[in-house]
């Protein structure tokens, strides 16, 4: 027979009415009590929790809306692969200042060299520090520009995207993009200026983002726009990551 009782069962009720889930589990906080710890030590740890439990909650949505392709810390990364880098600066980036002094990044080097891992785990520190976060390839977000051009929705779009903190523009390398493209993607890059910060990643030096762009002018404006009040970062490392892992499996 299950007993039931009725103070457990209000406390549930108000908790949830009030939307303090961690309230329901007060009987650990009690255990965790001092005999000499009067109702006040109970009631600040029973409210500690629960900010606690909030902050937790918060740093899983942000992480989940940003929307990385796979979860990274720089806690992973091999820092000793880095040439022209130090520890110390990636480390300094991941403080998030530069969001507060709405600075941008630009990490440039050869594929295999940690760029994206490198993005997505400063990413994940600027959720962690209250910070919207939002990670894009450039490819996906033109696509998405495109989209919402086409169903009457871009200044809507681009709102949304002023918004975010830190915007993250993953593999500009790849594709070529068309001039409606490029203007599109020029906008969002320009309104950012000195008001958001965004990190990009590429393969390519500057002198040849001309290969990407079809308006050579625009990619002087755009290169302007980025550089300004930036970190810019050389990623270039002798081995690919993804082919000395290969390596090291095929020795296993």
């Amino acid at each position: 027979m299950i007993t039931i009782n009725p103070t457990k069962e209000a406390i549930k009720l108000y908790a949830k009415q009030l939307r303090t889930p961690s309230f329901t589990d007060y009987e650990a906080i009690i255990r965790q009590l001092d005999n000499e710890q009067s109702y006040e030590h109970f009631l600040r740890d029973l409210m500690r929790r629960e900010v606690s439990q909030r902050q937790e909650n918060q740093q899983k949505r942000r992480i989940k809306a940003a929307k990385f392709p796979y979860p990274k810390t720089l806690d992973e990364f091999d820092f000793s692969r880095l040439i022209h880098i130090s520890p110390a600066t990636v480390w300094e980036l991941a403080s998030c200042d530069f969001i507060k002094n709405r600075q941008n990044v630009v990490m440039i080097g050869n594929p295999g060299s940690g760029k994206t891992h490198t993005s997505i785990g400063i990413g994940m520190k600027a959720c962690q520090a209250g910070f919207t976060v939002k990670f894009y390839t450039a490819a996906g977000l033109a696509n998405e520009l495109a989209e919402a051009h086409q169903y009457n929705r871009l200044a809507k779009f681009e709102k949304s995207l002023s918004k975010i903190d830190l915007l993250i523009l993953d593999e500009l390398s790849y594709l070529t993009f068309n001039r409606h493209q490029s203007e599109m993607l020029f906008q969002v890059i320009s309104d950012r200026s000195e008001r958001a910060s965004i990190i990009v990643t590429t393969n390519l030096e500057f002198s040849r983002w001309t290969e990407l762009f079809e308006n050579e002018i625009m990619v002087m404006a755009l290169i302007d726009r980025l550089t300004f009040r930036s970190h810019i970062l050389d990623m270039n490392v002798d081995d690919s990551f993804r082919l000395l892992q290969t390596k090291n499996e095929n020795v296993k």
